[in-house]
């Protein structure tokens, strides 16, 4: 088989990154690879800046924690970035304790009032603020006795 001749106005030789007949295209391949690790890291970064301010927080008590993490996870979802600043803001704010003074309040006033704690029923709230409180005042919690057994 004879080769048609080539018009004069082509180059004599084609550039490197055109592939021959039946030949891979390597610059397709490289680039879909690229491509690949650029999605990829662009990923990373985007899911690393989201979970910024949880790790800023992991210093904080555990509510604020909390908060903070569905505040990042709400700006996840809804691409809100006004719920990302709150957490952000919230991260890099340390919040008091408002829990002990108002427990050391609390059992200051009983004192004062003279009122006996055993005859009222356990409230709900003076378990949610005064784990500390409520050990301290009490006692350790010891097991009950075991039923004697009747002879």
């Amino acid at each position: 088989m004879d080769h048609p001749p080539m018009n004069p106005a082509a180059p004599q030789h084609l550039p490197s990154f055109i592939a021959g007949p039946g030949q891979s295209d390597w610059l397709m391949t490289v680039m879909a690879v690229f491509l690949i690790v650029a999605v990829v890291s662009v990923g990373l970064v985007y899911l690393r800046l989201h979970a910024l301010p949880e790790h800023m927080a992991h210093r904080a008590n555990k509510v604020q924690l909390q908060v903070v993490a569905v505040l990042a996870l709400l700006a996840l979802f809804t691409h809100n970035a006004i719920f990302w600043i709150a957490a952000l803001l919230l991260a890099l704010v340390e919040l008091p304790n408002f829990s002990t003074p108002m427990n050391s309040i609390a059992l200051s006033l009983e004192k004062l009032s003279g009122r006996d704690k055993s005859r009222e029923p356990p409230s709900l709230w003076n378990d949610l603020l005064s784990d500390d409180a409520e050990a301290a005042r009490h006692g350790p919690i010891r097991p009950a006795a075991a039923p004697e057994a009747e002879a």
